[in-house]
C-alpha cells in the first residue's frame, strides 16, 4: 500500500480557472480507513470506482459473508452519469485483501484483479497457494459474481493489470518476488485466461535484478503491449528468450510445463529504465525494447496510437544512453513515440519544474479527410501532478493538463489549483470521458487512517474543444442484444424513439444522460431507425442494424 502514500495531494475543487468548472461531486465516507486505486468508466459512461477499505462492523453484518473480517477488503461503489451511487460491493477474505485493478468488460460487466493474503473463506473459494496471491474476480453489471480465480504459487505474488482481448479472454499481469522459477528479485508474471477464467499460460520475464511491470495495454492484434520499471541487466547466457523449461516464449512449441520463462535479453543504461515488451494474442514475445539513460527512469503509463505507441514516465537522466533528450529540473516528463514493431519514431521531454510526475494518457482521435472510416491521431492529452522535492506536506501541489500533437510538439498546457484542501489529500486517478469531461478522483482526510474517497467530474472548454463529437452514435452496431444510444450535444432531457423501415414507432423511452442503453433483443433481423428529440429542439437520427 505504499505506493498509495506517494501519491500527489487531491484537489479541493473551488478552481482558478474560470474555463473549467465541476459537473459534480461525489464523496464517499466511511468511518474506516480507506484507499482508492482506480477509476473505470463504463460503456454508458457510468463510473466504478474501486479500491480497498477495512469495513466498519454495520456494514461488515449486511455483506454477503455475514462476518467481520477485520482486513482490508475489496471494496466497489457504482455511480450514474449524474454521480449518483448505483450500488456498492464488498469482497472479503479472511486476511487482508488488496484490490489493485479494474476493467470494463464488453459484455457491461467488470473484471477485478488484486492481491489477496487469505485462505478459502467468507467470499473468496479457493485455498491460497502460499504467501500472496492474486484474486481475480468476474461480476455483471450490478455487482453480481460470475466466476472467481486464485493464481500463485509458494512465492508472493501481487495483481498489477488486467485487460479484455479481442477473444473476450483476459491477460492479468503482475509480478512475482524470488521465484524458484524467475531470475531476480522481482519479475513480471503474465497469466493468459479465457472468458470463463480458466488459466491458459503463465509466463515470468524478468533480468537479473527488480523488474516491475506499471501498465499493460490490448493492441490491435489481439496482443498486449507491457510496461515495465527494470533496475536488471540482461540474463547472459539464458538462451536468448529460451525458456528454462523448454518453452519457448517468443517462438516455438511449449512442453506440457505450464510456465514458460523469457530471460531479459536488453541491457539497462542506468538505475532504472524502461522496458517495453509486445506479446502476441498467444502470450509469446514478440519484440522487446529498452530505453534509458545513466539516472533513473521510472515507465508509468502506455496509450496506443493510430500507428503505434506512446511510452511515457518521469525522467532524472541526462542526455545519455539512448535517451535524446537532457532533463530540464528535477524529474522531467519523458515520452517515446515507437511504430507498431517497436521502432522510435520520436522522443520529446516535459518540465512543470520539481518533481512532475505523469498519472495517465488518452490519444484523441480525428477522422481522415481521405478515408472517412478511418481515424488518424490528432493528439496526446496527459495529466498528472507536480510536487516540491522533500516538501510532501507543503502548499505547492499542482495538477497539471498537457496537449501535445501526434509528433509530441506541445500545443498548450495548464494547471488547475485548489484551495482551502485538507491536510490529507491524494489524487489516485484521473481519466478523460469520450464527451470531454473528466474524473479526478482521490481520499480526502483530516487525518491519517480516516481517509475518505472523494471523486470530482471536471468540465473544461478547453478539452472539449478537443473532442469530434457525432449527433448520434449508435454501439455496438450491428448488435444481438443491448446497444448503446449516445447523444453528442447538451440537452436536460431527450426523448428515444425506434421506428422499423415502415415507419412504426416500436420503442420509446425518456432519458437525461448522455448513453443510454436500450433492449434490441425482441427484434428481427433486419435494420431499424433511431430517432432523438431533445428538450432544445435539436433532433438526429441514425440506423440500427439487428443481426
Amino acid at each position: 500500500m505504499k505506493k498509495l502514500y506517494t501519491s500527489a495531494y487531491f484537489l479541493c475543487m473551488i478552481l482558478s480557472l474560470s474555463a473549467q468548472e465541476v459537473l459534480w461531486q461525489k464523496d464517499i465516507k466511511s468511518s474506516t480507513q480507506d484507499f482508492l486505486s482506480q477509476v473505470t468508466p463504463t460503456v454508458d459512461l457510468q463510473y466504478l470506482i474501486t479500491g480497498s477499505s477495512i469495513q466498519s462492523k454495520s456494514q461488515s453484518q449486511t455483506a454477503s459473508s455475514q462476518k467481520q473480517n477485520n482486513g482490508y477488503d475489496f471494496h466497489l461503489v457504482k455511480l450514474n452519469q449524474q454521480g449518483e451511487e448505483v450500488w456498492e460491493k464488498y469482497f472479503a477474505g479472511k486476511n487482508h485483501d488488496y484490490l489493485s485493478a479494474s476493467l470494463s468488460t464488453q459484455d457491461g460487466g467488470f473484471v477485478l484483479a488484486g492481491t489477496t493474503f487469505s485462505g478459502k473463506g467468507l467470499d473468496k473459494k479457493e485455498d491460497s497457494k502460499g504467501g500472496s496471491d492474486i484474486w481475480l474476480i468476474r461480476i455483471n453489471e450490478f455487482g453480481d459474481e460470475l466466476w472467481q480465480k486464485t493464481i500463485g504459487s509458494t512465492s508472493d505474488e501481487e495483481a498489477r493489470a488486467v485487460i479484455q482481448t479481442t477473444d473476450l479472454g483476459f491477460f492479468v499481469a503482475g509480478n512475482v518476488q524470488n521465484s524458484a522459477q524467475g531470475y531476480g528479485s522481482k519479475d513480471v508474471l503474465i497469466v493468459k485466461l479465457d472468458k470463463n477464467g480458466k488459466e491458459i499460460s503463465q509466463l515470468i520475464l524478468g533480468g537479473k535484478g527488480l523488474d516491475e511491470v506499471e501498465k499493460m495495454i490490448p493492441t490491435k492484434d489481439g496482443g498486449v503491449l507491457l510496461g515495465i520499471y527494470s533496475r536488471s541487466s540482461e540474463m547472459r547466457g539464458s538462451g536468448s528468450g529460451l525458456s528454462d523449461s523448454g518453452a519457448n516464449s517468443g517462438t516455438g512449441t511449449a512442453t506440457s510445463n505450464p510456465v514458460s520463462r523469457y530471460p531479459k535479453t536488453t541491457n539497462n543504461f542506468g538505475e532504472g529504465d524502461y522496458w517495453i515488451i509486445k506479446l502476441s494474442k498467444d502470450g509469446k514475445v514478440e519484440w522487446e525494447k529498452n530505453y534509458g539513460g545513466t539516472g533513473d527512469d521510472h515507465l508509468r503509463t502506455l496509450a496506443m496510437t493510430t500507428s503505434g505507441f506512446i511510452i511515457g514516465g518521469e525522467s532524472r537522466s541526462e542526455r545519455s544512453g539512448n535517451k535524446t533528450v537532457g532533463v530540464e529540473e528535477g524529474t522531467d516528463l519523458w515520452l517515446i513515440s515507437l511504430n507498431e514493431r517497436g521502432e522510435e519514431i520520436w522522443q520529446k521531454s516535459y518540465n512543470f519544474k520539481n518533481r512532475d510526475v505523469l498519472m495517465g494518457m488518452h490519444v484523441i482521435l480525428k477522422k481522415d479527410e481521405r478515408e472517412k472510416n478511418k481515424d488518424l491521431t490528432k493528439g496526446v492529452l496527459l495529466g498528472g501532478y507536480t510536487q516540491a522535492e522533500g516538501r510532501i506536506e507543503a502548499d505547492d501541489e499542482t495538477f497539471w493538463m498537457l496537449y501535445i500533437d501526434e509528433n509530441g510538439n506541445e500545443q498548450w498546457r495548464k494547471h488547475v489549483k485548489g484551495e482551502s484542501r485538507k491536510r490529507e489529500e491524494r489524487l489516485s486517478d484521473i481519466k478523460l470521458n469520450r464527451d470531454g469531461s473528466i474524473i479526478l478522483a482521490g481520499t480526502s482526510a483530516e487525518e491519517l487512517g480516516k481517509e475518505n474517497w472523494k471523486i470530482v467530474k471536471l468540465g473544461d472548454q478547453q478539452v472539449d474543444q478537443l473532442i469530434e463529437k457525432q449527433d448520434i452514435k449508435i454501439y455496438p452496431n450491428p448488435v444481438s442484444d443491448y446497444a448503446y444510444v449516445e447523444i453528442g450535444f447538451d440537452f436536460k432531457e431527450a426523448d428515444i424513439m425506434m421506428y422499423d423501415m415502415a415507419g412504426r414507432q416500436l420503442q420509446s423511452l425518456k432519458t437525461k444522460n448522455k448513453v443510454t442503453k436500450i433492449n434490441t433483443q425482441p427484434l428481427i433481423q433486419g435494420a431499424y431507425l433511431i430517432t432523438i428529440k431533445t428538450d432544445t429542439n435539436k433532433t438526429a437520427n441514425a440506423k440500427l442494424i439487428k443481426k
